[in-house]
């Protein structure tokens, strides 16, 4: 296949003024900077703006976004799955030579120097994924017909998940201290829950464009939210195929306890600052009761009580959801119940101090 024509050339110093004109922080790697609202890596900054500015997406292409360690790597390799499963068999995927993030690589992670680049020569459709806000995507992603999935995690296991990731790379801090950086926002592609909201404001918007997913919903019933992650893609399970156990053929091999096992992922590298078993810890729902302390649990709580009002929790027993009639009626009054918790929190969203007390909801 000839190389995709994503990216045009690029100048060295394109985004330097702009770059060394950012505030910035010490993080727990690397300098950080602010820019739009959100934290950013300094040396990989340009990447970012240079995917903003320059990318250009194609109409089938299948973009897979999240926070870090938010199940990023799980729904990597069911998307693989599902759209190459007629041209896989099961002996012989990809997932089983390949770590997930070879097969769909970050968007931002891409060369900004390279003016042409082949990515997933033997997919259709072609899988992108990006750690970057909704708000930063090019318009040739906003304006195409190309999907977008999204997985959010609770954020109390998202911050156990990432701190037990970083000690990998050589973190000193404690989880608390780590949990604090959070509470503040100055986490990487942070702050988490302006992240997570964005994505879910434009679900409600355009949820034929794109998909939300949570972690937790997706750990309880993995054959539904499969069968339904298959369908938003274009790609639905048939009668026959369910019959013939496809799905939990697909289920199994990106299982965790597979993935893990597997020699690549247990010695490999696919990334030069950390091994590809770092990626691999427990998943489970809940880890997060015996690594945090009680305050930072009452600390994060102020922050993301907006988000599991309307996110975390069931809005099917909501009462206006439940007495709107149509599909259109219920997402209709589901936007209107994220406009009302969105106003409210977006004051808590400009807290930056814990200490100035509970959200004013």
């Amino acid at each position: 296949m000839k190389p995709s024509h994503r990216f045009p050339s690029v100048s060295d110093n394109e985004f330097q003024e702009l770059l060394l004109s950012l505030p910035e922080t010490e993080g727990w790697t690397d300098t950080l900077v602010e820019y739009q609202g959100y934290w950013f890596l300094a040396r990989t900054f340009p990447n970012v703006l240079f995917m903003q500015k320059h990318f250009q997406a194609h109409h089938q292409d299948i973009i897979l976004a999240s926070m870090p360690k938010s199940g990023t790597t799980w729904l990597k390799s069911l998307v693989f799955s599902i759209v190459n499963r007629s041209t896989y068999s099961f002996s012989d995927t990809p997932l089983l030579s390949s770590n997930p993030h070879r097969l769909v690589p970050f968007i931002e992670h891409i060369d900004p120097k390279l003016t042409s680049i082949s990515i997933n020569p033997t997919t259709s459709p072609t899988l992108f994924s990006t750690h970057v806000p909704y708000s930063f995507f090019p318009d040739s992603i906003k304006n195409s017909n190309c999907r977008v999935v999204y997985i959010c995690r609770n954020p109390l296991d998202t911050i156990v998940s990432f701190w037990h990731f970083l000690t990998r790379v050589h973190l000193k801090w404690s989880v608390d201290e780590f949990a604090e950086r959070f509470c503040k926002g100055e986490v990487r592609f942070g702050p988490l829950w302006d992240h997570i909201l964005g994505y879910w404001k434009e679900s409600l918007e355009s949820p034929e464009k794109v998909l939300f997913l949570k972690y937790e919903e997706l750990k309880d019933d993995t054959v539904s939210q499969v069968k339904r992650l298959a369908e938003f893609l274009g790609f639905p399970f048939s009668l026959e195929e369910e019959n013939q156990g496809v799905v939990d053929e697909i289920i199994k091999v990106c299982s965790l306890r597979n993935l893990k096992e597997l020699e690549m992922n247990k010695n490999g590298k696919s990334h030069p600052l950390f091994a590809n078993e770092s990626l691999f810890r427990k998943g489970e729902v809940g880890d997060w009761v015996n690594h945090l302390s009680p305050s930072i649990v009452e600390n994060l709580n102020k922050i993301t009580t907006v988000l599991a009002v309307y996110i975390f929790t069931d809005t099917q027993n909501d009462e206006d959801y439940c007495t709107a009639g149509s599909k259109a009626e219920q997402k209709k009054a589901e936007k209107i119940a994220f406009d009302v918790n969105l106003e409210k929190f977006d004051i808590a969203a400009k807290i930056k101090v814990i200490k100035e007390g509970p959200l004013p909801i």
